[in-house]
C-alpha cells in the first residue's frame, strides 16, 4: 500500500510551487495596509499608503500614461497578430515566408534589451531625418505593439488551426467573397482568441519597463518605470499600494474573462445541443 507521502507527494509538491510564486505578492499585498514605513514588522492596518498614492503626482500620471499606452498597443497588438495569423495559417505558400514568420516570431526569443535598443536607434535615426517621431507614449507604444504582435500571433494562430476549414469551403461555394467568409465565418469563430490575445498585450504593455526605459521622453514614465524608480531610492510603502491595486485589476479582468468564455461556452452547448435535437426530430417526422 501506499503510504500517505506517497498518495498526496504531487498535492504537496503543486502546494509548495504556489507559495512559492504567490507568497511575496501576498507578503506585498499585506504590507501596502501597514500603518508604518517598517517592512518587517506589521504594526497595524491602516490606508494611509492608498491616500499617499492619490496624491502622489508621478504614479497618478504613470497610471494614466500605462492604461493609455497598454489599451492602444493591446488593440494594435491583436488586430495585426490576428492578421499575421491568418497569413501563416491560410496561405502555407508564398515567397518570403520563411522570412514573414522568422521576423514575426523573432521577439518572443530576443532578449527585450536588444529590442528597446534597437528600436532606440531606429526612432533617432527617424527623428533625425524626418523629425519625427518625438520619443514619448507614441515611440512606446510601437515598442509594446512590436512586442505584443508576437504574442497575438501565437494566440490567434493556435485557434485558427482549430477552425473547421470546411465551413469557410462550403461559405464560398454558396457565393460568398474572401472577405465575407472572413468577417462572417472565420472572426466569430476566433474572436475568444483576439480577446485573450488583447488581454496578454494589454497585460504585457502595462507591465514592461525595458522597452518602455528605451524609448520613453523627458518626462514621460509609465507606471513601472515610476515604481522601479522608487524602489531604487528605497522602501515607499506607496509602492506596495499601487501594486496592490495592480494585481487586483489584473485579477478582476482575468475574472470578468473566464466568466464570459464560460458563458458563451454554455450557450454555444445549448445551441448544438438545440440544433442536434432538431435534426432527429426532423429525422423522425420523415
Amino acid at each position: 500500500m501506499k503510504t500517505f507521502a506517497e498518495k498526496h507527494f504531487g498535492k504537496l509538491w503543486m502546494a509548495l510551487v504556489y507559495l512559492f510564486l504567490y507568497l511575496p505578492l501576498i507578503f506585498m499585498v499585506v504590507f501596502s495596509f501597514n500603518s508604518t514605513r517598517q517592512d518587517a514588522n506589521f504594526t497595524g492596518f491602516s490606508l494611509r499608503w492608498y491616500e499617499a498614492l492619490t496624491t502622489d503626482t508621478k504614479l497618478v500620471e504613470g497610471f494614466w500614461l500605462s492604461l493609455k499606452v497598454a489599451t492602444v498597443s493591446g488593440v494594435l497588438s491583436a488586430v495585426l497578430g490576428t492578421f499575421c495569423a491568418f497569413v501563416l495559417v491560410r496561405y502555407r505558400r508564398f515567397r518570403g515566408r520563411t522570412i514573414f514568420s522568422g521576423m514575426v516570431n523573432a521577439p518572443l526569443v530576443m532578449p527585450e534589451v536588444v529590442i528597446g535598443l534597437s528600436l532606440l536607434l531606429l526612432m533617432v535615426g527617424a527623428q533625425n531625418f524626418f523629425g519625427w517621431p518625438q520619443r514619448g507614449m507614441l515611440t512606446i507604444v510601437f515598442g509594446h505593439t512590436l512586442l505584443g504582435m508576437a504574442y497575438a500571433m501565437v494566440v490567434v494562430q493556435s485557434r485558427l488551426l482549430e477552425v473547421n476549414r470546411s465551413i469557410e469551403e462550403a461559405a464560398m461555394d454558396l457565393g460568398a467573397r474572401p472577405h465575407q467568409v472572413f468577417f462572417l465565418i472565420t472572426l466569430p469563430n476566433i474572436v475568444q482568441a483576439i480577446l485573450a490575445a488583447f488581454l496578454l498585450s494589454f497585460t504585457l504593455s502595462f507591465d514592461d519597463v525595458v522597452v518602455a526605459e528605451f524609448l520613453s521622453g523627458p518626462g514621460v514614465s509609465t507606471l513601472p518605470q515610476v515604481i522601479f524608480s522608487y524602489a531604487r531610492r528605497g522602501i515607499n510603502p506607496t509602492i506596495y499600494a499601487a501594486a496592490t491595486l495592480l494585481i487586483g485589476t489584473v485579477t478582476l479582468v482575468i475574472i470578468g474573462y473566464s466568466v464570459w468564455v464560460a458563458r458563451q461556452t454554455r450557450q454555444r452547448e445549448r445551441e448544438i445541443a438545440a440544433a442536434a435535437r432538431a435534426e432527429r426530430v426532423a429525422l423522425g417526422s420523415a
